[in-house]
Formats: C-alpha cells, structure tokens, sequence
C-alpha cells in the first residue's frame, strides 16, 4: 500500500505481499527506503509499517526521494500525510429501538466492533465485562493498551499508535470523545445516568452485549499513518463492523484518501465501515468523503431538547438554548456588554464579541457578561464572570456543555436584551439551570452536518442515511472538562456532545445489530438494508436528500427489507474505472492487479448498483437518463414486489418492469428507471423516488437530478 506525508513523510503502498513465511514487513520497508534515501540513516525516517491487511509503511522523506520511491517497482503509489479531524440516551427510543426489542445476547456477544478515536476509558460503567464470556474464537487481535490499561471480557482489544514528538503512551482516552461514540455503539446498559441530573435514564449502546475493539488514533488530532496502521489492525484483528467518526477538512480523491482506501480492504473481507459525513455544513460540496464502499452518516436531531431561561430583573423571561448543569438560585447579577468590559487590548467592537484576552476580569466580576458570540462564554469564564448571555444566530436547537452559567438567546431575543441593558440605570438578570423539554419537529439535520454532493463523483447521492447527532448522552472520559475548556474543573462520567461523530456510531450500533441477524451478509447488503428501509426525510429548511440521503435510520425494519442492492469489490472496480480511473490508479486503492474491463464509460458511473440514485445533468437542457439495477430477494421465498412511484417536482419516472416476482430466497430481478424532465436551471435540485412493496416489505429508493457544479 502507501505512505503518507507530515512535514515531509510520505505513505507508501506496496503491490503485493512477499511469498513466503520469513517474509517480515519492516524488514523489506526498510530496504526499499535504504534505496532512496540520500541523508539520514533509513531506519530514523521510517514511521511506521503495515503488514497485516496490506502491505505499505510511512516515512520522512524529501521530495526527489519521494520520486524516486514512486519509480520504484513494484510500489503502487505514495501519497502525503494528512491530519484528520474528530468529528464530534433517548436516541435509541426515539428510533423505535428500545430495550425491549427482541435480541439475542449469546449471539450478540460474538460481534465485535472496532472503533478508530481517541481511545477509551475502560474502568466506565459502559464497559464492564459483567456477565460477559471470554472472547469469540473469531478474535485476534491483543489488548496492546499500554500504561495501566487493561481490557476485559468486554474491551477485547486495544491498541494505540504514537507519533514521533506525540507523548501518547496507553489507549487510554483522554479526551471523551472516543469513550461517547463506543458507548453509543456498543456500550452496557447503564441506568440512571445522566449530565448533573439532565437527561437521566438508561445510556445503552444499539448492541449492548457485542464486544469492542479499540484504536486510539487521535490525541486529539489524528495522523493518517496512525488511522491507516488501525485499519491494517482492525481488519487483520476480526472485527465484523468499523466506526470511524473521523473525517478530513477537504475531500479527497480516492487514490489520496486513506480512509478511502483501508475502507476498501475492509470491504473486500466482509466489513462494513461507518463514517461521518463531517461538521462543515451547513452548504452543498462539504461532505468528508464520498466512497460507495463506505455508509456515510448524517447528524439530525431527536425529540429533546436543552433549554436554559434567561430572566431579566423586569420579570421579561427568554428560552435559550444550553446546556447548563450550574443554580444561579434565581439570583439577580448585573447585567454588562462585552464591549463595556473591554480589557483595552481589544476595539470596543471587538470585544463584544467576548473573543480570548478582550475582557477585563475586573469590569466582569460579579457580573454576566453579554457576547455576540456563541463561543464568547469561553472567555467570560476564563475572566471569572458569574455568566454569560450569548448571540445564537446559528445554534438553534442545539446545545452545548458550557463551563459557566450561560445561554444563548436568538438573535431578536438577544437584541431585546441588550435594549433593557441601555435603556436601564442598573440592569439585572439571572440565568436558571437548563431543563428539556420534548420538541415535535424531529428530526431535523442539524445545520452542521455536511452535506454533498462530491466534488469528484456527482452521480453518487451522499450522505447515505442521518442518525441522531445532536445533544446525545453518552459515556465519557472522568479527566476531561465536560464543556472542553480547560479551566473547567468538573468531571463527569457521562456527557452530552452533538456532531456526526454521534451519529456515526448509532449506525455502527444498528449494523451490528443487523449483523446479529444475518451473519452472513456483505457490508453491501447491510448497507442496503439501513438505506431502503430509512424514513423519508421533510425536506424543509433547505435540507435536501444531500443533507440526508435516503432518510433516518430505521434499526428495527432494517433487520427485514425484503430486498437489498449488492455491489462487490468487481462492481467498485467498474466504479472506479467508470470516473475514469487507470489501472495504476486502482492499485492505488485496491493494493491488487485490478484491471478495467474494456468500454468503460464514465457515464455509466450512476449504474453502481446504489440503494439510492442520483445523476448530474447539464443546465439549461431537457435531459432523459436511466438508471439500471438489481436486486436480491432476501425475504420469503414466493414474493412479488410492486412498484409505486412518487415523482416530486420531476415530469415522469418510469420503472420497467412494474413488478417483481421471486421464487426463491436470494434470487435476483434486474429493472430499469427512466427519469424525463424540462431544462433545469444552475444549481437545481429535483428529487423523488420509488418504492418495491410485496404487502409487508417497503423498499424505498430516492432519486435526485441537480446540476450543481463541482
């Protein structure tokens, strides 16, 4: 496989794995770079090396050895390092996913899902091997969990990969972040947890008795050597399913995005990977990564809310948006703008805003401080205000832990407040602990949550499903200040975040499940099954199908679709060579001799044989386009399928034939879909869909026409 780059280090992928069982991976890795080096000793400029699942290392390295490593026989491609970024339990109620729902924990507890994050905390509640046998046979992979870490019948493996100048020396997690996703996966059932009281019940990940493997490759951020190095592990380890809640800033092409790529071996030896779609939206073209191979998650919302009261000394009373564990006890503090507490560093203007060394911690002692900025509240506490009122344009319906009391008002909210604050001698206000209340508008997608399409493949409607990213309780790292700043001295065993790192591990958990099921299914079929079988979506507050894909997950219907889309490593190859890949680029991704078949199109990339569709036309120009695919029968035996279609906005669909008819169980029916519209005009988005229904089974595929630009 490859290398990647950090500050000059490059990944570097291999073709091929040496015959014969003396055959050691770092050994031959070292060779090749004592080939090209022209400075220092080769085995201080080697990272690291993978050997397990494929084969390649990463290495400092200069640009003209980097050429010469590229000529080399027998290396498929070398890429730059890249730094990944975290993208950060009423949640499975409110999916219908209660714990009443019929499981088996035998079987259950022989699934194993790997998480690639920043560790986790093993001594958590979440994680007890309480009534847990030893480890599936299936297993092995080590605890290689490092300073006084142990695993146990639960945490089956751990492993951790320092970086050189990176003092990273257990799989401990220090940050939260990966505890709250594992949990939210795969964690116990723990009652009567809660953030101070809020949000009290039971936390349970979606297969509470499965096992976890865990990766720590962030601290906090997280080096692609490190994530490559994991998946090698994971894969090579038995894992049945992979969470990563990680993403890059921008979108790379397949051949130069390591997650992308280990994704592919992982889905060549039956594991699905669940990824994040990233925390860039809320506009078009900001998704992570775009890989069919891969189940691309969305963040939405469920139905609680955190709100906090913000209450004037005239009695006036505003609903804010935090969440705010601290009791003002209804306590009246003076009220003052940021601007008026300025610490002269900053223009007046500046420091309304409550940005870090504008506040003068004299002006603010005793008082509440007002920012119009929702992340002023940082700054406000780092000077010792008593709170802070913050300008939420942008987080409606969101909260967050913040290290003071505070809250965050809209912004006609926010003015009315700032108008008593002028028009009175001595104002005074008080800020009340937050509360949660039940809101009837979810789910919505959160305005964070990126959405698509991909610069690089148009005709691929990404994300593929959303899952419940906002305000989820879950485990969390006791080192860790609850609100991430640091002066925040509390500690917390469970801790509300949002982002599509929470929303990943929901669908990492209902995959699991599903795998609990059907053993023996493909990532494809998996993937499928969450996909066909998801709720639609209301496409209301500019959220379209490239914010949520096919819909909301759906747990419980997805362990029955009556249909699933299979695709397999031949169909991603087609995919692949249908943008327009060579055959040295696909080894780039597949580490093998994958060849093109001859008369690829670039057209036809649409005709992956996607759960959902979605083509880009050109502007201005009455457009006819057809999609083609199959699918297998994986419910009763004698089946017939009709179609109903839903047009939306779009002239005419047609589905050819109108009927499916099944025999026998994995049999498979090809059909055609013939989409006819007008000229659109720049930027348009049209959707639709179709639905197969056999008078039990719904299997509901989404159709999009746009023609964004790239």
């Amino acid at each position: 496989m490859a290398l990647m780059k950090i500050e000059g280090s490059i990944l570097c992928t291999w073709d091929h794995f040496l015959d014969g069982r003396d055959y050691i991976p770092s050994s031959h890795h070292l060779s090749i770079l004592e080939e090209v080096v022209e400075s220092s000793p080769a085995e201080n400029l080697l990272i690291r090396s993978y050997g397990r699942s494929f084969n390649g290392f990463a290495a400092k390295i200069t640009d003209s050895e980097k050429q010469k490593l590229e000529a080399m026989e027998g290396v498929v491609s070398v890429f730059p390092s890249r730094i990944y970024h975290l993208q950060t339990t009423r949640s499975w109620d409110f999916m219908g996913f209660n714990e009443a729902v019929d499981s088996n924990p035998s079987v259950e507890s022989d699934i194993i899902v790997g998480l690639l994050d920043t560790g986790i905390w093993p001594e958590s509640e979440s994680f007890t091997d309480e009534g847990f046998g030893p480890a599936p046979k299936k297993w092995r992979g080590a605890c290689i969990g490092g300073k006084n870490f142990s695993c146990n019948n639960k945490i089956v493996g751990a492993r951790y990969y320092p970086e050189q100048g990176v003092p990273m020396d257990s799989a401990r997690d220090t940050n939260g972040h990966g505890s709250h996703t594992a949990s939210t996966a795969a964690g116990n059932k723990v009652k009567n947890a809660s953030f101070y009281g809020l949000a009290q019940g039971t936390a349970r990940g979606g297969v509470p008795s499965a096992r976890i493997a865990a990766y720590k490759v962030c601290d906090p951020e997280c080096p692609a050597e490190a994530i490559m190095a994991a998946f090698d592990d994971a894969i090579a380890d038995g894992v049945d399913i992979l969470s990563v809640s990680l993403g890059e800033i921008e979108e790379q092409e397949f051949k130069d995005d390591p997650i992308a790529i280990a994704a592919f071996h992982a889905f060549e030896k039956g594991i699905l990977t669940v990824n994040s779609a990233g925390n860039l939206g809320s506009i078009v073209r900001t998704l992570s990564s775009p890989a069919p191979w891969m189940l691309t998650v969305a963040a939405s919302s469920i139905d609680r809310l955190f709100i906090d009261k913000v209450i004037l000394g005239n009695g006036e009373t505003f609903i804010g948006n935090s969440i705010n564990s601290f009791n003002l006890g209804r306590v009246n503090f003076p009220l003052i703008n940021g601007q008026n507490a300025s610490s002269g560093s900053c223009a007046p203007a500046s420091s309304q805003y409550c940005p870090e060394g504008c506040l003068d911690s004299n002006l603010v002692k005793g008082k509440i401080v007002l920012c119009d900025d929702y992340d002023g509240s940082t700054e406000a506490h780092r000077v010792g205000a008593v709170g802070s009122i913050m300008r939420s344009t942008i987080f409606v319906n969101i909260s967050f832990v913040e290290p003071l009391p505070a809250s965050g008002l809209t912004d006609k909210d926010y003015e009315i407040v700032q108008a008593y604050i002028n028009a009175t001698k001595e104002p005074v206000g008080t800020i009340l602990k937050s509360e949660t209340i039940q809101d009837l508008t979810a789910p919505t997608i959160a305005f964070f949550s990126s959405r698509g399409p991909s610069h690089f493949v148009s005709d691929i409607l990404k994300p593929d499903l959303t899952a419940p990213g906002v305000d989820i309780l879950a485990a969390y790292s006791p080192v860790a200040p609850p609100s991430g700043d640091p002066l925040d001295k509390r500690r917390v065993k469970y801790n509300v975040l949002s982002g599509t790192s929470m929303s990943c591990p929901h669908v990492s958990g209902a995959a699991a499940y599903i795998k609990t099921i059907h053993p023996d299914w493909s990532p494809s079929a998996i993937k499928s099954a969450l996909m066909t079988t998801a709720w639609p979506m209301n496409p209301s507050q500019g959220a379209n199908e490239f914010s949520y894909g096919s819909g909301h997950i759906n747990p419980l219907q997805a362990a029955d679709p009556g249909l699933v889309y299979e695709s397999f490593k031949e169909d991603q190859i087609q995919f692949l060579c249908n943008l327009g890949y060579n055959g040295t680029e696909l080894k780039q991704i597949s580490g093998d001799n994958s060849t093109c078949p001859e008369g690829s199109k670039k057209s036809s990339v649409k005709d992956l044989n996607y759960p959902s569709m979605a083509v880009k036309v050109e502007k201005e120009q009455p457009f006819a386009v057809t999609f083609h695919r199959t699918v297998t029968n994986v419910g009763p035996a004698n089946s017939t399928y009709k179609v109903n279609v839903y047009p939306g906005r779009m002239t005419n669909i047609v589905v050819v034939p109108e009927v499916l008819i099944f025999e026998s169980p994995n049999q498979k029916r090809s059909f055609n879909v013939a989409v006819v519209g007008a000229p659109l005009a720049d930027e348009t988005i049209l959707s639709g869909s179709f639905v197969w229904f056999d008078g039990t089974h719904t299997v509901r595929s989404p159709i999009v026409i746009h023609t964004l630009t790239s």
